[in-house]
């Protein structure tokens, strides 16, 4: 289940890329907790079921940016856990560049996402977010 879960992820990471956020929301389980940090505007607290986090994570982005990217990098395959390693890319509509890492944690089940934590560093994360 492992290899499907990674596969899950990294479909879920190209989906986000090209906007496709009805796809990448197929990745999450109907109850599914997914974990902001915050920081600046950045949506914050924990979003549960994938239409909160379409409304109150995914629909934030193009708010404030212009371009924005979660490029991963690394899938680290830990049973019912995958760690993603990546960087988040991108620019804010009031013209400053993003360029930082990131590492997400997905807690996996039947295929689907039931937790979803976002770790970024504080300062360039809210900063980013014109905080």
């Amino acid at each position: 289940m492992a290899k499907q879960d990674v596969e899950t992820a990294r479909t879920a990471y190209e989906a986000f890329n090209r906007g496709d956020i009805p796809a990448v929301l197929t990745a999450l389980d109907a109850d599914v907790e997914w974990v902001e940090p915050g920081g600046g505007r950045a949506p914050k607290g924990t979003f549960r079921g994938p239409q909160r986090v379409a409304g109150d994570v995914f629909a934030k982005v193009p708010e404030h940016f212009e371009r924005f990217e979660a490029g991963a990098e690394q899938y680290i395959d830990a049973g019912a856990t995958v760690v993603v390693v990546g960087r988040f890319r991108g620019r804010s509509k009031s013209g400053r560049d993003m360029d930082l890492p990131f590492a997400h944690v997905w807690q996996m089940r039947d295929g689907k996402a039931t937790r979803f934590e976002n770790f970024a560093e504080a300062a360039p994360w809210a900063t980013a977010w014109d905080g």
